[in-house]
């Protein structure tokens, strides 16, 4: 498709990615954002080596390393603190670190960044009320009563995606896994240069974000509809930690500010069948939700942007490009959704302890493969 008008909804990373990979094709793209604020809590991502090749394909590579901190292995610790493994990482842009663990903050301002440097509008506090899709385009009714017509719409709105319940009505909803993260920025200690990884039924991680900061991530068992007060968060995530290694039981009395915990509870989503209808497609957690224990959510959504881009530029309609680009996606998603499933099964005990060391080397090895 030559010069295509192109509506992304939702300004997330996956949107981000998606808007920028769409410009390079010559693509006029417009981003849409429900949150006129535009929020993004403050704790940090990881981004392993895939990642780190995907911002160089999208060419923000510099922007993004300068804003992030980079490590070459990730180490797996028993539950009582012992070391038992350290995982080299193979870096796959020479000359670069293999990992990265950045803010979310800072990760969403270099891909807004060069997204408006491609020449991408983005609208804040608008949505979709409706979509037309006529067979040779999109009517679309925005919510501040503006219209717009485009050659096609891709919703990267979320695993709680409104363009995906619109398109697929009987699709599975996003299925509880017993367990929630909870999430928190600390004082790098000195010599920290890997993710660190503990093993056991509260899952613990540190990783470093910069010369001075890491987060901590930790996993524990939830209930289904549990919903956690703001008052007393930080209280009670030091409480799932008591029985922590003795290095983890020291950094967790630094959580101490309740407006600085980020609790989620953990859903996945896997769609099998099409990821889209017409000239509107999905992408990211709308179609393939993960849990983080393979800290690989994000890396999947920009994937897909990019592979969406390639196959779009060489489809002669959007519907070849949906479906090739859906088929180059399907199994490796579906591998980092069941893979991290099984980690976070085995966490709760709905299923066997799963080992971290071959987890990770695993994962490694199959996130390398080209997209």
């Amino acid at each position: 498709m030559e010069s295509p008008e192109i509506l992304v909804v939702g300004a997330g990373i996956g949107g981000l990615a998606a808007a920028i990979a769409l410009c390079d094709t010559d693509a006029r793209v417009t981003v849409i954002e429900r949150d006129p604020e535009w929020s993004v809590y403050g704790v940090g991502i990881i981004q392993q080596a895939n990642v780190v090749r995907a911002m160089d394909r999208l060419g923000v590579l510099d922007s993004f390393l300068d804003a992030a901190s980079g490590f070459d292995a990730v180490e797996i610790f028993a539950p009582d603190g012992t070391k038992l493994a350290r995982v080299p990482a193979r870096g796959l842009v020479e000359g670069k670190p293999a990992n990265v663990g950045i803010g979310r903050r800072e990760l969403q301002r270099v891909l807004a960044d060069a997204a408006r440097e491609r020449g991408a509008q983005i609208r804040l506090g608008v949505t979709a009320q409706s979509l037309v899709d006529d067979g040779e385009g999109v009517d679309v009714a925005f919510s501040d009563g503006t219209h717009g017509r485009y050659d096609l719409v891709i919703g990267a709105d979320g695993i709680a995606s409104q363009m995906r319940a619109t398109l697929f009505p009987d699709a599975p909803q996003p299925a509880f896994t017993g367990q929630a993260v909870w999430r928190y920025n600390l004082r790098r200690p000195q010599g920290m240069d890997a993710l660190q990884v503990y093993n056991g039924r509260i899952g613990v991680g540190l990783v470093p974000m910069g010369p001075g900061t890491m987060y901590m991530f930790v996993t524990t068992p939830a209930d289904e509809n549990a919903r956690e007060e703001r008052a007393g968060m930080a209280g009670r995530m030091r409480a799932h930690l008591q029985d922590a290694s003795p290095a983890i039981r020291a950094l967790a009395d630094d959580i101490t500010d309740d407006a600085e915990v980020v609790y989620r509870p953990l859903e996945t989503l896997l769609l099998d069948g099409d990821w889209h209808r017409g000239r509107i497609v999905l992408l990211g957690d709308a179609v393939h939700a993960t849990t983080p224990h393979l800290g690989q959510g994000a890396g999947m959504a920009i994937e897909d942007a990019i592979v969406l881009a390639e196959e779009l530029a060489k489809a002669d309609t959007p519907e070849q490009a949906f479906a090739a680009y859906r088929d180059r996606r399907l199994e490796r998603c579906r591998y980092i959704v069941e893979s991290s499933l099984a980690i976070c099964h085995g966490q709760t005990g709905r299923g066997p302890q799963i080992d971290n060391h071959q987890a990770t080397e695993e994962m490694f090895a199959v996130v390398s493969q080209p997209i």
